[in-house]
């Protein structure tokens, strides 16, 4: 659902809002896209607290925004601040993206989960939803994008798997889909027994984070292991999976798919995801 640019001689404005957000590297990405295409508008950081998103949203209009990402911690509470959310996003619960009509309402969506899988298939093209069951760990906002993309891909079975357990059962309440079976934080690594895909969707292995400590030893060497965290790029996960041999995808993908259909929202550009792109927004880890 495309926004309304005309601005009456000022620069838009787009941005992503977290908190905090200092390390997003989204207007390294976006920024790129803009030149690329001669777009006159920004797309900056807003660092944002909990709190405070109500009444940010409020302002966007008098700001000159048109569009917004969400990341943590704001992409579940932000439903109430809206005054339409789309079946997709209400189906994961979770919102990333909102564009801001031309009548100044606002509009939610989840590209999540597109990112998700389309950035699974392209780098693991082997890999199909029919080859078996996906252990995922995480319960967050993550989690619940790629849970909905592989059931609505039709996986056979997810074994969700937190540090909280309840957690875990509370989000496969919401879904009350048989195919989620739920797994002690104890067990992961047996978990992993017969499955064709392990997705971390936590932030275990990010910079300045715990590990994420699990054995793959009872994993097939013909899974694909999918960390969904690209700071650091390879995680302690995916040297692990290396070392094995399996197919590993890294979450950088993820992030760059996910944003295309929000920028054309936006801008009514379509834009792409190649090398070039993905090598320049990778400096961005340096900085």
């Amino acid at each position: 659902m495309m926004t309304d640019i005309k601005n009456k001689g000022r620069k838009v404005k787009t941005g992503v809002v977290g908190w905090p957000i200092r390390h997003s590297l989204s207007p390294r990405l976006h920024g790129y896209w803009l030149r690329q295409y001669g777009i006159a508008a920004e797309y900056l950081a807003f660092e944002v607290r909990p709190e405070d998103l109500g009444p940010f949203l409020k302002t966007l209009a008098e700001k000159n925004i048109i569009g917004l990402n969400l990341t943590v911690p704001h992409k579940e509470i932000v439903l109430p601040f809206l005054d339409e959310v789309d079946e997709i996003a209400q189906k994961i619960g979770a919102v990333n993206v909102i564009t801001v009509q031309k009548d100044g309402r606002l509009f939610g969506t989840n590209t999540d989960g597109y990112g998700f899988l389309t950035n699974l298939k392209i780098n693991a093209p082997q890999w199909t939803a029919e080859d078996g069951p996906a252990v995922i760990i995480g319960a967050g906002g993550a989690a619940r994008a790629a849970i909905v993309a592989l059931l609505d891909a039709g996986i056979s079975e997810i074994r969700l798997i937190n540090r909280t357990r309840q957690r875990a059962e509370s989000l496969a309440e919401i879904y009350d889909d048989p195919r989620i079976i739920v797994g002690d934080w104890q067990d992961r690594s047996d978990q992993l027994s017969g499955a064709a895909l392990l997705v971390n969707t936590s932030v275990l292995g990010m910079l300045g984070r715990p590990p994420l400590a699990i054995d793959l030893s009872e994993l097939p060497v013909s899974a694909v292991v999918y960390d969904i965290v690209y700071n650091p790029l390879e995680t302690g996960l995916l040297k692990q999976a290396k070392l094995r041999g399996n197919p590993y995808v890294d979450g950088l993908g993820m992030l760059l798919y996910q944003a295309v259909p929000a920028f054309r929202s936006w801008f009514g550009q379509e834009v792409s995801v190649d090398q070039k792109l993905r090598h320049y927004v990778r400096k961005g880890l340096a900085q």
